[in-house]
């Protein structure tokens, strides 16, 4: 549900309820961008689970849409010019209706959509027909004078930073930088001064000035250097930046003034995670949200000038607690790099060598598994399991080098830490193979499908999600071709030999006693084709040699798990957990 509220006291109003959008909820928000002076809300829907999105033009004050609508939109927000005429969005060509779940996406292009006027008669803003894999994301600077453009290839973070002169009608389009080396993220500008984010030549983060008149590297000016933490995220507030780090894979947060001068920390309510910090440089007040393992987000009003929090909006969930419990272990993998996990279990359900436990992970992308409330696992521990996740390498705890440790010749790395985990799971008294289970989605459904095929006698259920099994064909489908920078390519000789080796489907050994298995995908999911899973199940059913069972569950109008109706995830997740209650012999 997405409200409005004229005052922060007053009660709040609908603007957008999603539940209304279809029948059977499988209609789902997925991107809002507000106008400059608030008179409209741009809005994207996604229909059943699918990258594609459709935008439309909401009046807040009427909270009428308009006629505007955009198609075949993906990968891709909204950014208002501050005339509040329209926005900038990126999508692709319309695709083939019979083959749009499937076809590779590339030749991304950027636009401007005018409100009132058909799609057809948007602006092409930028585009690259020599570079089939460039993405571009506009965003325009807080004074409305620039638009930065973003661009992107693949999920590679490494990005190249151009920008445009709104106040100039046809001017050009200005590289700043050139060359994929690293990341870039503009937090903010002082006229033709940038205030960017980036990991160059610093793969844990920094903050340095960029003068768009003199944008050569040697020219800039570093304010905040590299820490043994990783930056996260970055906002300018009360003329201040609000620095969001990781310590450890859970958050601390820090102000520093724009000389890049320590200011004070910001006391947290415990080891958890933190978002928000929106608002602009003037602002003295802003809010954000905190979550851990056992509270869910609760919302703080920060007060800027004097560092002080208070609660503002608490959800009430009937549970307490006090009655769970984090700690966070490290643990030794293989190589003997040190890993962090985090275990969550009821207080009471105390280890005694055989106690079901979760053991979830991901290792990809530079993605951080941060601490993050879920009623679903609240109904796991519950049932008296634990649930473990270890920072795998190939995530972005520690930084670009975390995950650079994770990719391409180096994936097996990521399923050596999670193997490390379970072992030491077990040797730390916590629970048994018999006992033990995992579970992935996505990249970790690739994650828990390698380490089942080459660990079985580890594991006794395992549930992979959405996974990307068929590692010799992952690029030949919707968006697979960009996960080669994490991946590397089957047409590369070398990076073909990594990627077999442990290929879910293709290192299946007939005859083998593998775990039960409980395989989960969705007929609609143009992220990772469910041709993976099919693929996947039928070659594991046909290998089985065990007694355990081996299921597929396909869920219908449903896609890689953005947007799912809360009727749909109940029933998957009860599945889940009944799945594991049986498997792992849990008395119910």
């Amino acid at each position: 549900m997405l409200y409005t509220l004229p005052r922060l006291e007053s009660e709040p109003r609908v603007l957008l309820d999603p539940n209304a959008l279809s029948e059977d909820g499988t209609v789902a928000l997925s991107g809002i961008a507000v106008s400059e002076d608030g008179t409209y809300l741009a809005y994207g829907i996604s229909t059943a689970g699918s990258d594609w999105v459709d935008w439309k033009v909401r009046q807040i004050e009427t909270g009428e849409d308009l006629a505007d609508h955009l198609q075949w939109v993906k990968f891709s927000g909204a950014s208002w010019t501050h005339d509040h005429q329209g926005f900038f969005y990126s999508r692709y060509d319309e695709p083939d209706e019979t083959t749009k779940l499937e076809a590779v996406n590339y030749y991304q292009k950027l636009y401007y959509h005018r409100v009132g006027t058909p799609q057809s008669q948007d602006e092409l803003i930028y585009h690259r027909p020599d570079q089939k894999e460039w993405g571009f994301s506009g965003q325009v600077t807080d004074d409305g004078r620039y638009l930065i453009i973003y661009v992107w290839r693949g999920t590679d973070p490494r990005n190249l930073l151009f920008y445009k002169d709104l106040r100039q009608p046809d001017s050009p389009v200005v590289e700043v930088i050139s060359k994929f080396e690293a990341e870039f993220s503009v937090i903010d500008n002082d006229g033709a001064l940038l205030w960017v984010q980036t990991d160059w030549q610093a793969p844990r983060g920094r903050i340095v000035a960029i003068d768009l008149d003199h944008p050569q590297p040697e020219q800039w000016q570093e304010l905040i250097p590299e820490t043994t933490q990783t930056l996260q995220s970055v906002s300018i507030l009360n003329h201040q930046f609000v620095a969001v780090y990781l310590q450890d894979a859970y958050n601390t947060v820090r102000s520093f003034d724009l000389s890049g001068q320590f200011i004070r920390d910001l006391a947290l309510p415990g080891i958890g995670s933190v978002g928000g910090f929106d608002g602009r440089r003037r602002d003295t007040e802003t809010f954000y949200g905190f979550t851990s393992f056992t509270a869910p987000t609760t919302i703080y009003r920060y007060d800027l000038t004097t560092g002080a929090s208070e609660l503002f909006r608490q959800p009430q969930i009937a549970f307490n607690p006090a009655d769970y419990t984090t700690e966070q272990v490290f643990y030794t993998s293989q190589d003997g790099t040190r890993i962090p996990m985090f275990i969550t279990r009821k207080r009471g359900t105390e280890p005694h060598g055989q106690t079901p436990t979760l053991l979830y992970g991901y290792g990809g992308f530079s993605i951080s598994l941060t601490p993050t409330f879920s009623v679903s696992n609240l109904v796991w521990l519950e049932l008296g399991g634990i649930y473990a996740v270890p920072n795998l390498r190939g995530g972005g705890e520690y930084g670009e080098e975390w995950h650079r440790a994770g990719t391409k010749l180096q994936k097996q790395t990521v399923f050596d830490d999670f193997i490390a985990a379970a072992e030491w799971l077990i040797a730390a008294g916590y629970t048994r193979s018999q006992t033990l289970a995992i579970m992935g989605g996505s990249n970790g459904g690739l994650l828990v499908g390698a380490c089942m095929t080459q660990r079985p006698d580890l594991f006794a259920a395992v549930l992979p999600a959405v996974g990307v099994m068929d590692m010799l064909r992952f690029n030949q489908f919707t968006i697979g071709w960009a996960w080669e920078s994490d991946y590397g390519s089957p047409q590369d000789s070398e990076e073909f030999k990594a990627l077999y080796s442990y290929s879910p489907l293709h290192n299946l050994q007939p005859g083998t006693a593998y775990p039960a298995t409980l395989i989960t995908t969705a007929d609609h999911d143009d992220r990772v084709v469910p041709a993976h899973s099919f693929k996947f199940a039928a070659a594991l059913q046909a290998a089985q040699g065990g007694e355990a069972p081996v299921l597929i569950r396909i869920e219908t109008q449903a896609g890689h798990g953005a947007g799912k109706p809360t009727t749909k995830v109940i029933e998957e997740v009860a599945d889940k957990w009944a799945f594991l209650a049986a498997n792992l012999k849990m008395p119910l």
